[in-house]
């Protein structure tokens, strides 16, 4: 269920993406913020801070009165959520053994007056494991509030849906980077992934290091590596921006583009992109730079695209830029 998650949705609760934790009744034991990280948890076995054991997530003291500990926060774009993923990994005889999920629309920060609708109600939790939890909502959510009971450390929230985006209001000649990932942009597949993950390459901003984007492991047979991305809605593209940012001695030698568009998805999307009408025809690549790409093959309306890099290497981002348009 996670990797449908994955696959599907984007994690608006991301730090990266510029989700927040706002309000916490207590991180005595292990920052709030540590909960929204992107990476995978860990346990450092012998670290310790002034407040005893460092954790890798959000952690509250013992509660030693009535009620239970709750965490704010703030999403990274308001969007309708289908699912989430509370992961207690490494916590065992400190997580808690319930919680619940409540979620608001609010354009200002959540105050006293604000209305909470209860997403999740109380469910069970196991300690070093992860609760996946799929959701149907239809309505719009900027915040959420994550109650644990009574009190213990989460390592990780996911909380998996669609950031809104009113492309009906998108006039028709603007350029948008169709493939970002605030507007739904997602890499659903590739080769590999061994160095670095596929979707940072649609993250916002400039990459922040060599480990901010997507790299394969060295290919030492056969075959090149490939990502394929499904844009946040189908467009005609009219520029390419292909950066490898902090990539040297790593990067692709080469890379080709190819697109269609799919009003649903093919059993193997992978087998069918091997077929796809090329948009980009190969390019050569130099180390460390953005490329812009405009000379573009002309083949309509697409809704995914298939990045190859030849052999293999590094990207840090990838921008696709083009109006809003339909699948004929």
């Amino acid at each position: 269920m996670i990797d449908e998650f994955k696959k599907n949705y984007i994690n608006l609760a991301s730090a990266r993406l510029g989700a927040q934790a706002i309000y916490a009744t207590d991180d005595f034991f292990a920052a709030k913020e540590r909960m929204l990280h992107d990476s995978e948890p860990v346990f450092i076995d012998d670290k310790y801070d002034d407040h005893g054991k460092w954790m890798d997530g959000w952690e509250s003291r013992r509660k030693r009165t009535p009620g239970h500990d709750y965490c704010d926060i703030r999403l990274a774009r308001s969007g309708f959520i289908h699912g989430i993923v509370v992961d207690t990994s490494h916590f065992t005889g400190n997580y808690p053994p319930e919680f619940s999920l409540d979620v608001c629309y609010s354009e200002s920060e959540p105050d006293e007056a604000t209305q909470w609708t209860t997403l999740i109600k109380k469910t069970p939790l196991d300690g070093n494991d992860k609760k996946a939890i799929a959701i149907e909502t239809s309505e719009l959510v900027t915040h959420a509030r994550l109650h644990i009971y009574p009190d213990g450390g989460i390592a990780r929230l996911r909380i998996y849906g669609e950031p809104q985006c009113n492309w009906d209001e998108v006039p028709d000649d603007e350029i948008k980077d169709l493939g970002a990932a605030l507007n739904g942009g997602r890499a659903i597949a590739c080769s590999d992934e061994h160095f670095g993950k596929m979707s940072n390459i649609l993250l916002p901003d400039k990459g922040i290091n060599m480990g901010d984007g997507w790299e394969t492991a060295r290919r030492r047979g056969p075959g090149h590596d490939w990502v394929i991305i499904a844009l946040g809605h189908p467009g005609e593209l009219k520029k390419i921006t292909l950066d490898t940012a902090f990539f040297k001695g790593n990067y692709p030698d080469r890379c080709s583009i190819q697109a269609s568009c799919l009003k649903e998805l093919p059993d193997n999307i992978i087998q069918d992109s091997e077929g796809w009408p090329e948009l980009l025809a190969e390019q050569k690549l130099e180390m460390d730079r953005e490329h812009h790409f405009t000379e573009l093959n002309k083949v309509g309306p697409i809704s995914h695209i298939r990045l190859n890099i030849f052999p293999d290497g590094g990207v840090s981002r990838l921008r696709l830029y083009g109006t809003v348009a339909k699948c004929t």
